[in-house]
This record gives C-alpha cells, sequence and structure tokens, in this order.
C-alpha cells in the first residue's frame, strides 16, 4: 500500500467576511508543523483527504469558491459542536450568553 504525503489546510472563519478562507496549508514537515500549532491550541482537527486536496489548490486568505461551501460549512459545524461540548464539559455551570 502507498503512503500518502501528509497534506494539511487551517481555514479561518470571521462573520464579517463573506465566506471561510486558507490561512495555511503544507506538505510534509509543514502539514505536520500545523497539525502540530492545531494540537497544542486545542484547535479542532478534521481529516476529510478530498476536501484538503481541494482546498489546497486554493490561494492563501482569500475567501473558499461557492462550489466549496457546503463541505466547509459542515466542517466549520463539526468544530462548532465539538468546542461548545468540551466547553460544556469544562465549565459545566456557565450557561452560554443568549
Amino acid at each position: 500500500m502507498e503512503k500518502r504525503e501528509k497534506i494539511a489546510v487551517a481555514l479561518s472563519y470571521d462573520p464579517e467576511k463573506s465566506a471561510p478562507e486558507v490561512i495555511a496549508k503544507g506538505k510534509g514537515v509543514l502539514a505536520e508543523l500545523i497539525l502540530n500549532i492545531a494540537k497544542e491550541h486545542g484547535i479542532p482537527i478534521k481529516e476529510d483527504h478530498k476536501l484538503v486536496q481541494e482546498l489546497y489548490k486554493l490561494e492563501l486568505n482569500k475567501p473558499i469558491p461557492p462550489e466549496l461551501y457546503q463541505a466547509v460549512a459542515i466542517v466549520l459545524a463539526w468544530a462548532f459542536r465539538l468546542n461548545q461540548r468540551f466547553k460544556e464539559k469544562l465549565w459545566p455551570n456557565i450557561k452560554p450568553k443568549t
């Protein structure tokens, strides 16, 4: 079985902007560095090889194209839910502001 070169992409989403953006990307050692930084900062990591390949083709700090909105929205929703569950476990008596 052939081992694939590791690829990593970091996304950023700011509701004030038109769409999420790729803020970092890399292969091999650089991919490992991106993943390590994410782990050190408690940033959720989602593996989706097909999506990463598409996102890797994009320019940094530019809005993702509309054809990737749905796939990226699924990943961002996953990360948001994961963060919410983590916060609830860490601080069970603190209710979110409404």
